[in-house]
């Protein structure tokens, strides 16, 4: 499989408690921190939901 970096770029402040859970799902818990995962198929939908806040990379 493929690996993806994301990126936290935004405040999770201010947004639905959905968004600021699946930020967490992801290991994203701080602005600027990045998390190397598997670009599964489940990862990739979680990206999509928060795709405002995030950067994305391939690794």
């Amino acid at each position: 499989m493929k690996k993806i970096k994301i990126t936290l770029v935004k405040s999770p402040i201010d947004r639905p408690e959905r968004q600021k859970l699946t930020l967490k799902a992801l290991g994203l818990n701080k602005t600027n921190k990045t998390k190397e995962v598997e670009a599964t198929p489940q990862v990739l939908g979680m990206v999509r939901k928060v795709e405002h806040l995030v950067k994305v990379e391939e690794a």
